[in-house]
């Protein structure tokens, strides 16, 4: 829960941020990065990089770092059964349950354990992403920001995946859409690895405008069927709604940003949302041990800018944010509050970079985008002419 110094009265041009300690309690595994295996020859074992520290850092640095004067602190909550099912099938949702009961520590997917603690974190991580999505539907702040974990954007109606187990961006998405106060949500997922769970649920929909920027990692396996490659663009009605972005290796700041200028600023526009979710990792940061995609601080907060100036255009300014990846447990910090800078629009940076950054060369990333938009034109209905 909240102490009373964690509390704050609503200003202008804040973020609301909604947080509950009890998503601490998820506790991954130690062993070999995420595969919770003891080879027997190492004498230091790491944790799970879905980790808590990693968030309790997030935490830290909004309750103390620079812009903790335009952050205001509100509680997260459980969620329902009935809250799930609008997104996930009930007998998905009954594995987990059972898996709860055991009381044992087990592998639900691949590198995704769950351990006793695991699914009531996971209950407040989808609870507390709903209270955000409602506490904007309700009128009472325009930008709101679900910090939680375990992480969701992988989880698919019917499977976990990558860490996640219930999709917390999904679930706040289905909300709007329910509540007859959104007829068409765009969610724009900046995390390195691809919203796999979350285009699934929506891929045969047209009131979903789904745009996952990822690095080129293709399928890993049963639980992630998806390739994340730009022909995945979905079925049915849905055709052309869901885009996928796949970026190569060490595409940084200045290509990030050229690929969200020339290939999700025009969709979204086209595509004329009256909310907008932001699914938000880290883990695409130069230093992530996920991911190589070399992002630094100057990244996430033209990143942050530019989200801010899309949901100003088409959302009246509601804009969701949803926490996903982010492993370097300093450095994705660091990203946050740079990304929350430029969504606030603070002109100048109030934290420098703590790291040197590796040097970058945005033209292979260009060249990507540019191909990667002229097959946009070509095969997606609502874009074509762009």
């Amino acid at each position: 829960m909240l102490s009373s110094d964690q509390t704050s009265k609503p200003q202008s041009d804040a973020v609301d941020v909604f947080w509950h300690e009890g998503m601490l309690q998820h506790d991954a595994v130690q062993g070999v990065f995420d595969t919770g295996i003891n080879p027997g020859f190492l004498d230091v074992l790491e944790k799970h990089p879905e980790n808590a520290d990693r968030v309790r850092n997030m935490v830290s640095i909004l309750q103390r770092g620079p812009i903790s004067p335009r952050v205001n602190w509100l509680p997260g909550r459980l969620a329902i059964v009935s809250e799930l099912l609008t997104f996930h099938t009930s007998d998905y949702i009954n594995k987990l349950i059972e898996a709860d009961k055991s009381g044992e520590r087990r592998e639900i997917s691949a590198g995704t354990f769950m351990s006793p603690g695991s699914w009531e974190a996971a209950l407040l991580a989808a609870g507390t992403t709903l209270s955000a999505m409602q506490h904007i539907l309700d009128s009472h702040g325009k930008i709101a920001y679900a910090l939680v974990r375990p992480p969701g954007h992988h989880s698919q109606p019917t499977q976990a995946d990558g860490y996640c187990f219930l999709n917390n961006a999904a679930l706040a998405v289905k909300l709007a859409l329910d509540s007859g106060r959104c007829s068409r949500v765009a969610v724009v997922d900046i995390d390195v690895h691809y919203g796999n769970g979350t285009a699934e649920g929506f891929y045969r929909s047209d009131k979903v405008l789904t745009v996952s920027l990822h690095m080129n990692h293709g399928s890993w396996g049963s639980s992630h069927p998806q390739r994340g490659s730009v022909d995945e663009l979905g079925e049915g009605v849905g055709l052309g709604y869901n885009l996928n972005v796949p970026l190569p290796n060490g595409t940084g700041d200045k290509g990030y940003e050229y690929a969200v200028n020339e290939l999700v600023v025009p969709a979204v526009r086209r595509f004329g949302p009256d909310m907008v979710v932001l699914v938000v990792g880290q883990d695409s940061s130069a230093f992530d041990p996920n991911g190589r995609q070399c992002l630094t601080m100057n990244g996430y907060r033209r990143i942050g800018q530019i989200m801010r100036a899309m949901a100003d255009e088409h959302s009246n300014g509601r804009l969701l944010m949803v926490q996903e990846g982010g492993y370097h447990v300093t450095y994705a910090a660091y990203c946050l509050h740079a990304m929350l800078e430029g969504v606030l629009k603070i002109p100048e940076p109030h934290l420098e970079d703590p790291v040197a950054y590796y040097p970058e060369d945005e033209a292979v990333a260009v060249e990507a985008v540019k191909s990667i938009k002229r097959y946009h034109s070509e095969y997606v209905p609502f874009l074509r002419g762009t």
